[in-house]
């Protein structure tokens, strides 16, 4: 069964959504391993920081049906898609890797580019999956992060809270 890592974020509400989110995938999804919770300046538009984390569970359902899922739980916490792409949200839930698969499915792209450009994808999935490898890059999630122009996109730890770190 292959291991599913995501990332949720949130810049409204942000210990709520973030709290809720959780739990929704816990009752969907079982045992989570969960990242530090980082803060960091909204990337692409003028807004309220971010707080983000990556979350992972195992699951064998098909990707495009975990992405299906995912955007549901987006919805019912309040995801408007209304905006522009780069905007506020009260809960970004985006399907990173499902095992080592590269996926290209319509609008579903695996692994998500996302793990290599930002910042806040990037330090959480090396801290709960440090020795994984990225399927196409090939080095592991440590490795990639070590890499990583840090100073470009600065985050931070999310000044005590921390909702549910480990399992």
């Amino acid at each position: 069964m292959p291991r599913v890592w995501v990332s949720i974020g949130s810049n409204i509400d942000r210990e709520r959504h973030i709290r809720a989110a959780l739990q929704h995938l816990r009752e969907a999804f079982g045992e989570l391993v969960v990242s530090p919770v980082y803060e960091s300046a909204a990337v692409g538009f003028d807004g309220a920081p971010f707080f983000n984390l990556v979350a992972g569970f195992f699951n064998n359902a098909p990707a495009t049906e975990l992405a299906v899922r995912l955007r549901a739980i987006e919805e019912a916490h309040g995801r408007l898609r209304d905006g522009p792409k780069f905007s506020s949200r009260t809960l970004d839930i985006d399907l990173l890797t499902w095992g080592d698969a590269v996926v290209r499915a319509g609008k579903l792209e695996l692994p998500r580019d996302e793990i290599l450009k930002y910042a806040f994808v990037l330090r959480p999935l090396a801290d709960v999956a440090p020795e994984e490898r990225h399927p196409v890059a090939g080095r592991s999630y440590r490795e990639l992060w070590q890499a990583f122009d840090q100073a470009a996109q600065p985050l931070w730890p999310a000044a005590g809270f921390q909702p549910g770190g480990g399992k």
